[in-house]
């Protein structure tokens, strides 16, 4: 979809000599893109997508999609892995004007800079980015005592700017440092389809995400499965509140991942 802004022109000079200007002509300054579309755009390649509400995921061969889910059943987060690679993707929304990436990109790399990380801004395959390192914590290993220490990992950060909507890409593994390991999870990134709504919502806020009905009732029954092996716990858990901001980096404690297994059917959710 072609995004921009409308410019005017006129002619001052001709203004200024007395002589009348032409009709005035509205030129849109526009971009064209191949990737990540928005749903009022969205190309019929029939490939299939995993339809997560706010986003449609493309369903390749080779890569598995993962859903975070909290304790409440609810989508927090999605990723595509490849290999040893992950992109880890969340959408926000945006204002009209666009060009949220632009502070966002800053806020990461000060963010990323203040926690002993380093970001550079380069020129990417859609655009500007960060690439570089960040710091994240290890996983626990067992007998361990004590929080983990934190470990460098490689990371390229992508954004795209939409139609009232912000999408941003994170890719860790060889595939932040390889262009050939990086090359099918920007092609999965290419294929994101938006989907915004008409409601309204604060600047940055994360999008609402769903699970499929089918990912839904397995993720339901290996929630029952585990509570019948264990004790119930007695203390409520709090619902967790949705970013309002993109966040620098992934959580230390992330929730508990889920595959979902994609549509057969070319076009079943996209």
């Amino acid at each position: 979809m072609p995004f921009g802004r409308r410019r005017n022109r006129i002619d001052r000079s001709l203004r200024e000599r007395g002589v009348p200007p032409e009709p005035q002509v509205r030129e849109r300054e526009e971009t064209a893109t191949n990737g990540p579309w928005d749903e009022a755009d969205a190309p019929e390649d029939g490939r299939p997508r995993v339809d997560l509400g706010a986003l449609r995921l493309p369903a390749l061969p080779g890569m598995e999609l993962r859903v975070d889910v909290n304790a409440q059943q609810k989508v927090v987060g999605a990723s595509l892995r490849a290999g040893d690679s992950l992109l880890q993707l969340s959408v926000f929304a945006a204002p009209r004007a666009g060009g949220l990436w632009d502070d966002v990109r800053a806020e990461l790399a000060r963010g990323a800079s203040g926690q002993g990380g380093r970001l550079t801004e380069v020129d990417g395959p859609f655009g500007p980015e960060l690439v570089g390192s960040i710091l994240v914590a290890a996983p626990p290993q067992a007998g361990e005592t004590g929080a983990p220490k934190p470990v460098r990992r490689a990371a390229r950060f992508l954004g795209v700017d939409g139609p009232r909507w912000f999408l941003r890409g994170m890719i860790s593994g060889s595939a932040a440092a390889t262009p050939e390991a990086a090359a099918p999870l920007e092609a999965a990134f290419r294929s994101v389809v938006v989907v915004r709504g008409p409601e309204p919502m604060p600047v940055r806020e994360q999008l609402p995400l769903t699970l499929p009905p089918q990912a839904a009732q397995q993720v339901a029954r290996r929630q029952a499965a585990g509570q019948a092996a264990r004790p119930v716990a007695r203390r409520p858990a709090a619902p967790a509140a949705p970013p309002t901001t993109p966040p620098a980096a992934p959580p230390t404690t992330p929730p508990a991942a889920s595959p979902v297994t994609p549509p057969t059917e070319p076009g079943t959710a996209g």
